[in-house]
């Protein structure tokens, strides 16, 4: 009964922690993201309440990302003040030894991974897609959209008076297969459609081969090839499917499909999946990090050094993940094997220190 005692202490006294870094973060990254915001638009001349509400839908978004540090540094100020208090000997005392205070820790974050990977992202990008939503009505790009479903690549397009209204079978290694052009004039009536069997959109003047244009006085015309002028090019195309954090998990799983259907790479999605179901473990893994660092430096009685050494660490780690990732979205390696490799990595580097910290 004496140790629930002592465990419900800790978890108590490491939940506190972590809110309050949490909190502190939140606050950080809410203040840097308004400086941008501000900056985004002051060209409007709109009222500060815009900058405001924005800043706070992105928020959320942003601290998602950072949450694995949080641990990290949470983990670390919380076994500091135990430390700072003489508590660490206290629940030695109580049969608690190094191991079982990690352990606990790591369950802890463990638990709360689950609820951030599920509830709080689930928010986060409920709250990403209204902010860019909202973004994309003072963006230069709001009259160019694109989209993919089950019918394919769809694409308004609007160059010098006319629109253009796209669809495509299939975009895989910079073409477009069985492409239909509808051009329309700016009171969308329809001047003439372009069949092509093939374009290659590595530029913005896109080359179809094998093109049948049909006219509204039904005139038809076949070409070998023919040019098109856009301002979508692959680069462009590409940018506007890579912000992922505006989807929920169910939205996710069914882009993916899609683009499957589509022919297009749907590698990114597949990496953000992973790491989205791995976060749970990878929280807990930087939690156990944080506390065997502070074990280890505990004879330390400062906190910026300590902290400083969390941060070192985060950095470094935040490298070698990126390092994986490129190598996954690349095609170097599997997907799943770039996002856990590195977590495989951590947990051994994690065991050897449970090891020997446990000696202490």
């Amino acid at each position: 009964m004496k140790l629930k005692l002592y465990q419900s202490y800790i978890l108590k006294s490491f939940l506190y922690y972590f809110f309050l870094v949490s909190v502190i973060f939140l606050i950080l990254t809410f203040f840097l993201n308004i400086l941008e915001e501000i900056t985004f638009f002051q060209k409007f001349n709109l009222n500060i309440l815009y900058p405001l509400f924005l800043t706070f839908l992105n928020t959320p978004s942003l601290l998602y990302e950072i949450f694995p540090f949080i641990f990290l540094i949470s983990a670390q100020i919380f076994i500091f003040n135990f430390y700072e208090k003489d508590e660490l000997n206290l629940l030695k005392v109580t049969g608690i030894n190094n191991f079982s205070l990690i352990k606990l820790i790591a369950l802890t974050s463990l638990i709360i991974g689950i609820v951030i990977s599920t509830v709080f992202y689930t928010f986060s990008a409920n709250l990403k897609y209204n902010y860019l939503s909202i973004k994309n009505k003072f963006s230069n790009d709001n009259k160019y959209l694109a989209a993919i479903n089950n019918n394919g690549l769809w694409i308004k397009d609007q160059y010098e008076e006319n629109i253009y209204i796209i669809n495509a079978d299939e975009y895989k290694n910079e073409k477009l297969k069985n492409v239909t052009i509808n051009k329309l004039d700016k009171n969308f009536d329809i001047l003439n459609f372009i069949v092509a069997e093939e374009a290659n959109i590595e530029t913005y003047n896109w080359k179809l081969n094998k093109v049948n244009i049909f006219y509204d006085s039904g005139k038809k015309e076949t070409l070998d090839k023919l040019f098109f002028k856009s301002n979508f090019n692959k680069n462009k195309l590409d940018g506007i499917f890579s912000n992922l954090t505006s989807l929920n998990i169910i939205q996710l799983i069914e882009l993916s499909k899609d683009y499957k259907k589509l022919g297009y790479s749907n590698i990114e999605i597949k990496a953000h999946l992973y790491k989205l179901f791995l976060l749970p473990f990878y929280v807990s893994i930087m939690a156990t990090i944080g506390s065997i660092i502070m074990l280890y430096l505990n004879y330390f009685n400062s906190k910026l050094f300590n902290i400083s050494i969390g941060i070192m660490t985060s950095v470094t780690i935040y490298y070698i993940n990126h390092f994986f990732s490129l190598l996954g979205t690349t095609e170097k390696t599997s997907v799943l094997l770039s996002v856990s490799v590195p977590l495989i990595i951590l947990t051994m580097v994690c065991f050897i220190g449970i090891v020997r910290i446990n000696e202490k």
